[in-house]
């Protein structure tokens, strides 16, 4: 256990960010799950909007540091690609 005043907190507000951040990975996930639901299910216009919603929290989540910004780009590419071949 830390005795220092500065390194308790700095347990305490390691602790929020951990919490935090894993409420966020898990948000992108169920995202990704459901826009996965929609294009097995054949509904182009849901995964369409859908599909706007997570590529903005997967730059939200890039900026903040939660994932690389590269992993960003390659999940967008990979679900555009996908709700693409669904709107043909």
């Amino acid at each position: 256990m830390a005795n220092l005043k500065s390194a308790k907190k700095s347990i305490k507000q390691d602790k929020k960010k951990r919490l935090h951040n894993a409420a966020i990975a898990s948000e992108l996930k169920t995202f990704v799950k459901k826009l996965n639901a929609l294009i097995d299910s054949n509904e182009a216009d849901k995964a369409v909007e859908m599909l706007s919603t997570l590529t903005s929290k997967l730059d939200k989540a890039a900026k903040k540091g939660l994932i690389k910004r590269h992993n960003a780009d390659r999940r967008k590419s990979r679900l555009a690609t996908k709700v693409a071949e669904l709107k043909k």
